[in-house]
């Protein structure tokens, strides 16, 4: 059970993660080439926040 809920939620997250490339691919291109001028620590601050997020939707959804 635990090994086929892993994989759900891996496909979710390849499923969200495809979306803006498919939809907007300009859009997304620019995006990303603005991430890559980031400083490191901008790009730690944006992954913690995504990081505390996840974790804060895996606790309201438990």
């Amino acid at each position: 059970m635990m090994e086929s809920n892993l994989i759900a939620a891996v496909a979710l997250m390849l499923v969200i993660e495809g979306l803006l490339p498919f939809l907007a691919p300009a859009l997304w291109r620019e995006t990303f080439r603005k991430m890559t001028e980031m400083s490191d620590g901008q790009l730690r601050f944006i992954g913690l926040t995504s990081l505390l997020g996840g974790l804060l939707l895996l606790f309201l959804a438990g």
